[in-house]
């Protein structure tokens, strides 16, 4: 069961990391623009975090081995339409439908680990190995899609997860048991999905319009206020809805409610540091999509050092310690990344601050992971599970957003060189950096301390 969960998580967040380092390709090849570029991404993290509430929600009702193998069976046939697209909106419609499949995946993942090990050493175990394996994939993203865009094509970044999701999907018909926590016969909230996804997706657009029209043309300002509002009438419609989408009681638990808000800071950063650090090294540096796959594959590892070192830690030291001081460790790999240069090389370029970066990252996303879990009673496990992923995922979506707005501004205008890249890539980093900061205050502040570590 632990393998098939983790197998069906390195899937969804691959997808996350893979397109990055075949956008190029995929922009010669289809027409795309600038910012088409962004949402292909954009479209698949967005779908991914609105609707995934939904499919948590979902595995309590209807089941998580159900639930598992019809989002793997959605997010496999998209990968279909992705690979085979023609046109730029073929390629982004095909990108949200896996995104949605993955919705509906992702949250099931977590809750059969959960359902299946005892709150304890066990549980805290697997939720380390699941952190692990979702941290690799977004790491791994960057190797797997170079080495597939250079010996094959773009087309194979998506390709790739048809073989790799049927022989999954397989071992799930076969080996998952059936565990749900209600009878089924509970509704669904329709109505509260395409609020939050909705209010989501205008938001991320409107973010995404300022890096053209600047943060005060009507461009911008509405996208941005449409998407408040949506939000707002989300809440709004959650304190009435006879089965809400995300029961707001949820949030009257500490560890529940500061795990998600750190989660989606932390992740704000982490998902655009994969992007600009792939892009330096191929626009500045001049690697291959090869190469610049290749010369992440330490942040890779480092990662998963980083997810599966702390378990052994939160014993000892709490969660709130744990996740300061990778945040912290994070934060510092932000700084180093930002003296990037135009004619930087590669050991203290990419190397030294990418293994900071992850293996804090790595550190202090675990103890998020299973304080969000453990904090919320066994009834709503499937809406805690993805309401944790959501965190990271809409987090990480609205933080690429942002960062590119960033790096744009101080991008210097005309004819981009590898000189005003760097400044503006390097922009990005001492945002994030900063934000890892505040991060790591807010965690200390607001995180349980050492009565509600993760044993």
């Amino acid at each position: 069961m632990v393998l098939i969960a983790c197998a069906g998580q390195f899937l969804v967040v691959l997808d996350v990391s893979v397109v990055n380092v075949a956008l190029p390709s995929m922009r010669t090849d289809l027409g795309l623009t600038a910012s088409g570029l962004q949402w292909v991404v954009n479209a698949y993290s967005i779908a991914f975090a609105g609707f995934m509430l939904l499919g948590g929600r979902a595995a309590d009702l209807f089941g998580r081995k159900r639930m598992f193998v019809l989002g793997l069976g959605l997010f496999t046939l998209a990968s279909v339409a992705g690979g085979l697209a023609q046109e730029g909106w073929q390629l982004l419609a095909a990108r949200a439908v896996q995104g949605l499949g993955a919705a509906i995946l992702s949250p099931s993942t977590l809750t059969l680990l959960t359902a299946a090990a005892p709150v304890g050493p066990a549980r805290t175990r697997a939720v380390g190995t699941w952190t692990a394996v979702g941290a690799a994939g977004g790491a791994a993203g960057g190797f797997v899609g170079g080495a597939l865009v250079d010996l094959l094509s773009w087309r194979w970044v998506l390709l790739i997860n048809v073989p790799i999701g049927a022989l999954v999907l397989a071992c799930a018909c076969l080996w998952l048991t059936e565990s749900r926590v209600t009878d089924g016969r509970h509704r669904l909230d329709l109505p509260g999905a395409v609020l939050v996804t909705g209010g989501l997706a205008t938001l991320a657009y409107g973010i995404v319009q300022t890096e053209e029209s600047g943060w005060g043309a009507p461009e911008t300002l509405v996208p941005l206020t449409a998407g408040l509002l949506l939000l707002a009438a989300f809440v709004a419609w959650e304190t009435k809805a006879p089965a809400p989408l995300m029961p707001l009681r949820i949030f009257r638990t500490r560890a529940v409610s500061a795990a998600n808000a750190t989660m989606a800071l932390c992740a704000s950063t982490t998902f655009g540091s994969w992007f600009f650090m792939t892009v330096y090294a191929q626009n500045v540096l001049g690697y291959t999509p090869l190469q610049a796959g290749l010369a992440l594959v330490p942040s890779s590892v480092s990662v998963i050092a980083g997810s599966k070192l702390a378990p052994r830690l939160l014993p000892r030291f709490g969660a709130r310690a744990v996740a300061v001081a990778g945040i912290l460790l994070g934060a510092a790999g932000f700084a180093w990344q930002s003296t990037m240069t135009p004619d930087g090389s590669y050991v203290p370029s990419i190397l030294i601050p990418g293994v900071l970066i992850m293996f804090g990252i790595g550190i202090g996303s675990t103890p998020l992971a299973i304080l969000a879990t453990t904090g919320a009673p066994p009834s709503e496990a499937g809406l805690a599970s993805g309401l944790i992923n959501t965190s990271r995922t809409m987090g990480g979506a609205l933080g690429l957003a942002i960062l590119s707005t960033v790096a744009a501004a101080f991008t210097t205008t005309g004819t981009p060189t590898p000189a005003s890249l760097t400044e503006g890539y390097a922009a990005a980093f001492r945002v994030g950096a900063c934000v890892l900061l505040g991060t790591a205050v807010l965690m200390a502040l607001w995180l349980p301390g050492r009565e509600r570590k993760a044993a």
